[in-house]
């Protein structure tokens, strides 16, 4: 009988999957009606609810993402409540067609229950990424252009 993962080694796990490339896996890790915030994410959406729709966003940047991230100075810090752990760590991002790389900075605020992830903050250097890709111009969108926009 397998042991139930510690919030600490589900984003661990999380971690290893991400910089491993094995996006077709990372949903395993979420509950069922687990919700991810992604609060600073300038183009895509800010807010993702359900392992489906995360499955969905994971294999599409698997498929089209052209970075390699490798994880380093990672720091993982339980909190007063048992089920929240905050992580901080860096990226050294490295651009597969152009070579260039970055480093960018993370931090993320998981609630793990049962040894899934029920919610997910997301605080990720954009700018930085933005600025490897050679998307910074479209960085700021209009409200109209917001993918959460309200209608």
């Amino acid at each position: 009988m397998s042991e139930t993962r510690s919030p600490r080694e589900v984003f661990h796990a999380l971690l290893d999957g991400i910089t491993g490339r094995r996006f077709a896996e990372l949903d395993a890790l979420y509950a069922e009606g687990a919700v991810v915030e992604a609060v600073f994410e300038p183009l895509g959406p800010r807010r993702i609810e359900g392992r489906a729709a995360l499955r969905e966003r994971f294999l599409a940047v698997g498929e089209h993402s052209p970075l390699e991230l490798a994880a380093r100075n990672v720091v993982v810090r339980g909190t007063d409540d048992p089920e929240v752990v905050v992580a901080e760590w860096d990226y050294l991002v490295r651009h597969r067609t152009t070579g260039r790389e970055i480093t960018a900075a993370n931090i993320q605020v998981l609630r793990v229950r049962d040894g899934l992830v029920v919610h997910s903050r997301d605080f990720h250097d954009h700018l930085a990424l933005a600025g490897l890709l050679g998307t910074l111009p479209n960085l700021v969108p209009t409200p109209e252009e917001r993918q959460d926009a309200p209608s």
